[in-house]
């Protein structure tokens, strides 16, 4: 039977992590076990993980050596055996019970490296998801991730340890936009990775955490970037009009700025019309909204562009 390790690096999510960990405990595949890295957490996150580790010996609890979410990831890795397969997942994000399941048949192909699924997108109820991740046709490119990254979220990607080990791990002294550069690295290096089209994980969308400073994702992605072009990949102005329209969507979301997420969209236009409205009503919503958000009550906004 098919093993997994899911790494789930923690800090101060105590008001998630019980969520997260019910989704875990409730997979349909029963051969894995949960590594909770805990980041220098000050709430009740530790104590909830060793309640639930009491109930259930596939959990465990471990202490970050370093600081920060790609020495948690690297190290809650460094507990999976050979010849498993690693699975991450954020603190606050929710799996398929059919999750485990799924891959094991996906992983049944040895061609294959590592897969990510489709990503449904939620604020308080996953029930009322609405928006949807794409799953594209064929293996996983350096250009597909150069746009709009169809991963979209690391609790989104699993791959076989020795893969991971062969990649040498995430970046340390990158903080933001480290699986973008990660990922980057995996695909020029030769790995597989497939999408999956089910849904298997939901993405709580939050005004918090590093996600919300676009300016230091924006630092982050130069580097991924400086990674591509080590392996003779560069955006195209296609590319580039696909992340600003994703910039602009964050920013609507995060009620950055009346401003900000115009500023986004426009060039994100002066890029490519064709690739910005390639996806139609996410093009179109997204400038409309930009506009609008001029005049529009910030909680307004965050409201309609949180999904």
């Amino acid at each position: 039977m098919m093993k997994f390790t899911v790494v789930i690096p923690c800090y101060n999510a105590a008001a998630t992590l019980a969520q997260t960990l019910a989704s875990i405990t409730a997979q349909t595949h029963p051969a894995w076990q949960a590594i909770c890295v805990d980041d220098g957490s000050v709430d009740a996150t530790c104590a909830i993980v060793e309640a639930l580790a009491a109930q259930d010996s596939r959990i465990t609890l471990v202490r970050n050596p370093g600081k920060g979410p790609s020495d948690a990831r690297n190290h809650g890795a460094s507990f999976a055996a050979p010849s498993t397969v690693i699975a991450f997942c954020d603190a606050d994000d929710i799996w398929s019970a059919t999750k485990l399941s799924e891959l094991t048949t996906v992983f049944a192909d040895k061609s294959i490296d590592a897969a990510y699924g489709q990503v449904a997108f939620f604020t308080r109820d996953p029930e009322g998801a609405r928006t949807f991740s794409t799953v594209p046709q064929g293996p996983l490119t350096i250009p597909m991730l150069l746009g709009e990254n169809p991963v979209c979220t690391m609790s989104n990607i699993s791959l076989r340890q020795s893969r991971f080990a062969a990649s040498g791990g995430f970046d340390r002294n990158i903080v933001h936009n480290e699986d973008l550069e990660w990922l980057i690295r995996l695909v020029g290096e030769g790995a597989r990775i497939v999408g999956v089209p089910l849904c298997q994980t939901w993405y709580r969308a939050s005004t918090g955490g590093l996600s919300s400073d676009l300016q230091a994702m924006a630092g982050g992605r130069q580097t991924a970037l400086r990674t591509a072009a080590r392996f003779g990949h560069a955006p195209n102005r296609a590319a580039e009009a696909v992340h600003q329209r994703y910039l602009a969507r964050r920013s609507l979301r995060l009620g950055q700025g009346r401003a900000e997420a115009l500023r986004y969209a426009l060039r994100g236009v002066s890029f490519s019309p064709a690739a910005f409205f390639s996806a139609p009503r996410r093009g179109a919503l997204t400038l409309l909204g930009a506009v609008a958000a001029l005049v529009m009550p910030r909680t307004l906004s965050r409201r309609l562009f949180a999904r």
